[in-house]
């Protein structure tokens, strides 16, 4: 193993043994609560595997969401349920880069069964599309890809897309670590080469450029924020784990705030890093500053998916399913990460003594 990479991994797994850990160990998670959470300016981001499946979701529930995020991924559709295809023409690009009309014809396949969202409401989302031009994981060429699909998606792409090719930048997510943070930005993923923990010390703050694109004039609404645990168990289904993040700031708590899925990716999950992408991403800053829920379900490594991805190529659907649908409505894991979007989106119960005088 070369030093950078155990100097990295040293200090992931010093993490995972303080704050991360603690949490675990002394905070049992809850149910992921009803916040009354706003929902017509739902959005979700994603990293990597992560990137995929945001753009699965935004595609199958355009209605849904007002915006999408997307770091070091390739196109919709990409994998078309073979894992061969995800690994030789979804990262490397050893079969040539996927045609962006057969994935199209896919697309029109899908919309024909109602099994994605309508077209105009596609049309009308806000999409931030970032990707490092030294990513040796994913081809930035699938990241030109990705944003050429969207331009032929949206109604207006010049003022509806915002792409990003960062120089001298590998695969992850960039981030500029507080002054007080209790880590080492060099024990996280090197800015140039990636690796490590995928959350990368490039002293930029791509959470707040992409949720300032996602979400144009908002209004600031500061307030301080926690990082609750919750229980993912209700909503089980293959590849996730038993428990997620969920930041809530306190001006969420009384409701009609939106919410942001935001989904890490492949060795991002917490038994590898603890909660290092949920706790530093830059997107709880942004969150408290603007009035956002932020919504960090977690995946766990198995035999069929070792490195904990999120399902862009199918292996989460039924074994005898020839066409896995994993990037329509029908996917498994994308119907449970709509679920606890829903949760969210729930008015909450009314306090005890509220409900005994109204039954007075």
């Amino acid at each position: 193993m070369p030093a950078a990479t155990a100097y990295r991994l040293l200090g992931v797994l010093m993490l995972m043994g303080g704050s991360a850990a603690h949490v675990q160990a002394d905070t049992p998670p809850a149910d992921l609560p009803a916040l009354g959470a706003m929902p017509e300016a739902a959005s979700v981001v994603g990293v990597s595997s992560g990137g995929y499946m945001a753009t699965q979701l935004a595609v199958a529930w355009p209605e849904r969401f007002s915006g999408v995020g997307v770091l070091g991924a390739g196109p919709w559709g990409c994998a078309q349920g073979a894992l061969s295809l995800a690994l030789n023409q979804c990262m490397m690009t050893r079969r040539g880069l996927p045609a962006l009309d057969t994935l199209e014809q896919r697309h029109e396949r899908y919309a024909a069964l109602e099994q994605v969202g309508s077209r105009d409401a596609l049309r009308q989302l806000r999409t931030y599309v970032w990707h490092g031009d030294a990513d040796a994981t994913v081809s930035p060429a699938l990241g030109d890809l990705l944003a050429k699909q969207w331009q032929g998606w949206l109604a207006e792409p010049d003022e509806q897309l915002r792409y990003v090719q960062r120089e001298n930048t590998g695969h992850g997510w960039p981030v500029a670590m507080p002054k007080d943070a209790p880590i080492d930005p060099q024990s996280l993923g090197d800015c140039h080469l990636g690796g490590g923990s995928h959350v990368l010390a490039c002293g930029d703050n791509v959470a707040a450029d992409m949720l300032d694109w996602l979400y144009p004039e908002r209004p600031v609404q500061e307030s301080e924020g926690e990082l609750r645990r919750f229980d993912q168990s209700e909503f089980a289904v293959k590849g996730l784990a038993d428990s997620g993040y969920v930041f809530v700031p306190e001006a969420c708590d009384a409701g009609g705030c939106p919410v942001t899925v935001a989904l890490h990716g492949c060795q991002m999950n917490d038994q590898a890093i603890g909660d290092t992408f949920a706790r530093y991403s830059g997107l709880n800053r942004w969150a408290e500053e603007h009035g956002q829920i932020i919504l960090y379900p977690q995946t766990e490594s198995s035999m069929a998916n070792p490195q904990a991805c999120w399902d862009w190529w199918g292996f989460a659907e039924s074994t005898w399913q020839i066409n896995p649908l994993h990037d329509t409505r029908e996917g498994t894991q994308a119907k449970a990460l709509m679920a606890m979007v829903e949760r969210l989106q729930e008015a909450p119960d009314a306090p005890a003594e509220e409900s005994t005088q109204e039954a007075d």
